[in-house]
């Protein structure tokens, strides 16, 4: 049974080991597989971008430089030919694809002895959780300081995807922070010090680790009831403003019947003459 130093969420490391399940780390490294994982992760990384040119896509050289015979000198055919200055590249690189692609099995068995091979090193630790409330890259350096991981390439693999985590140990140089089910092996080997949360192992999440808080919304809740106090006074204001303009209104409205009423008296006087 191999063990590992076992650390607290604060960084303090407890009186007794971590005992690895013995169905993953059996101390039983696959150096050709491990080899063929790490080759083809290289491979992977490369673009395949680099290109020469031939003497077919050289400019120039479209005729002979001198006649074939008489001249006392070899014969050439154009001055873009490989043994000529400024002439085409011989088998210089083009354009192609590097991607090396493993069978699933083949990955896994590659993944398991990279951690074997860290445990049975002695570089593998584990700690009960990490967790963050707020991005925080000085609470991060400060963790690492208590387990005395500082200045060496550090991985660590978390239970999921934390992104308080990551954001916290993004600018502290040679760290790197990822989930523990899509971790390579190639990072595996990549790192001096690989840290792994207790539940990532077993499966199971830690039981009293500290859970981030939901920020309370203070200041919308403010600002709603701003939003829902001003437009009682607008309303208020208008219907005012209505009464007053109905009142203005009504007597407009009489001095048009009076002048209708006196020119239909108007008429009547002449029709009575």
């Amino acid at each position: 049974m191999i063990e590992a130093p076992h650390f607290s969420a604060a960084g303090k490391k407890h009186g007794t080991a971590f005992a690895l399940p013995a169905e993953l780390f059996d101390g039983t490294v696959n150096e050709s597989v491990l080899h063929q994982a790490v080759t083809s992760y290289l491979a992977n990384q490369r673009q395949g971008t680099h290109a020469t040119k031939t003497r077919g896509f050289v400019t120039g050289g479209n005729q002979k430089p001198w006649r074939q015979k008489g001249t006392g000198r070899a014969r050439q055919g154009s001055i873009r030919a490989p043994n000529w200055p400024g002439g085409g590249t011989v088998f210089g690189p083009h354009p192609r694809d590097y991607r090396q692609d493993l069978p699933k099995k083949v990955k896994q068995l590659a993944r398991r002895s990279a951690l074997n091979a860290r445990a049975r090193e002695g570089s593998l630790w584990v700690i009960d959780v990490v967790e963050f409330d707020a991005p925080k890259t000085a609470r991060f350096a400060e963790l690492l300081e208590k387990m005395g991981l500082t200045g060496k390439k550090v991985v660590v693999l978390t239970h999921g995807a934390k992104p308080n985590v990551y954001l916290s140990a993004r600018n502290v140089p040679r760290v790197e922070v990822k989930p523990y089910a899509e971790v390579s092996a190639y990072e595996i080997i990549w790192s001096d010090a690989l840290v792994v949360e207790q539940g990532a192992i077993t499966g199971e999440p830690v039981t009293g680790a500290p859970e981030a808080e939901a920020p309370t919304p203070k200041r919308p809740a403010k600002k709603a009831a701003a939003r829902a106090k001003a437009p009682a006074k607008p309303r208020a204001t208008k219907q005012a403003a209505a009464k007053k303009a109905a009142a203005n209104k009504a007597p407009a409205k009489k001095a048009p019947a009076k002048k209708s009423a006196a020119k239909k008296a108007a008429p009547k006087k002449k029709g009575s003459e």
